[in-house]
């Protein structure tokens, strides 16, 4: 086919022909990452070229058969992401803008993703007039607000602190009786990196006895001892993951599993 492709999708470049799908991204370190997907076969491809047409040397690709279509964008994400951290090609043009920076005006908007799979959009609007639109997936979203409130702490606390030391000298006391004490509440864990960090303080249970499913639906802990010490203490395991994740001992060939679902989901054979 020709170089026309009338649509965007996502991001993507699209072009149909008949039943198949052909997607397009050209990145600005010269790799072109191409998807095609065929409608009905559950069949598709995705490679991460060195020619921005994207007909070069293949630096990478994936299986031809998925699941479904859900699958297959998982993987060109995948291939995407790989592709977008190589070094530049050193290509003479580059088949994609350059990277935009500039001042942003006003608020950031945060929605959900739309994509089917968890996701947030983020919305700058910068002062030269540009929106810019970015789709993170729910690690990278976590990550973003770790190093913010690194930032925080670093860069706008020690000015915040002071302006609140002004506003408690212009307020009249208050009567700390009046105040609840909530030092005993305690909340779950929500996210799979939350589940994380409360298997590592409470229970010793290090990533290296962790899998994890691609969209942190179920975290799964495998290998001795620490599938036995949580199996021993199943009781004060429920009760420190609950309620967003429930656990469950799951027999496999030669060893035991201990998988720690998510509240709410249905999972193939229950």
């Amino acid at each position: 086919m020709n170089d026309a492709w009338p649509e965007t999708v996502n991001g993507w470049e699209l072009a149909r022909e008949g039943h198949i799908e052909n997607y397009r991204k050209r990145l600005a370190n010269r790799v072109t990452v191409t998807a095609v997907w065929e409608n009905g076969t559950g069949r598709g491809r995705i490679d991460a070229r060195t020619e921005p047409l994207g007909s070069g040397r293949t630096l990478t690709g994936t299986r031809k058969d998925f699941r479904d279509k859900e699958a297959f964008w998982t993987a060109a994400t995948c291939v995407l992401e790989m592709a977008a951290n190589l070094p530049s090609l050193d290509w003479h043009t580059s088949p994609a803008p350059t990277a935009l920076a500039g001042t942003v005006a006003g608020m950031v908007e945060a929605e959900p993703g739309t994509s089917g799979y968890p996701e947030a959009e983020l919305t700058f609007t910068l002062t030269d007039g540009h929106t810019v639109t970015l789709c993170m997936t729910d690690e990278q979203a976590f990550d973003l607000s770790n190093a913010i409130s690194r930032l925080d702490h670093h860069v706008w606390s020690e000015e915040r602190e002071d302006d609140e030391e002004d506003e408690d000298e212009e307020c009249e006391e208050v009567d700390i009786d009046e105040v609840p004490d909530v030092e005993e509440v305690r909340s779950g864990p929500d996210t799979g990196h939350d589940l994380v960090t409360v298997l590592d303080d409470r229970f010793g249970v290090t990533e290296d006895n962790l899998l994890a499913h691609v969209d942190w639906s179920a975290l799964i802990v495998v290998g001795e001892p620490a599938v036995s010490s949580l199996v021993d203490r199943g009781e004060e395991l429920t009760a420190a993951v609950a309620p967003r994740w429930y656990p469950v001992v799951v027999d496999r060939p030669g060893e035991h599993w201990v998988v720690l679902k998510r509240t709410g989901l249905r999972y193939h054979g229950e």
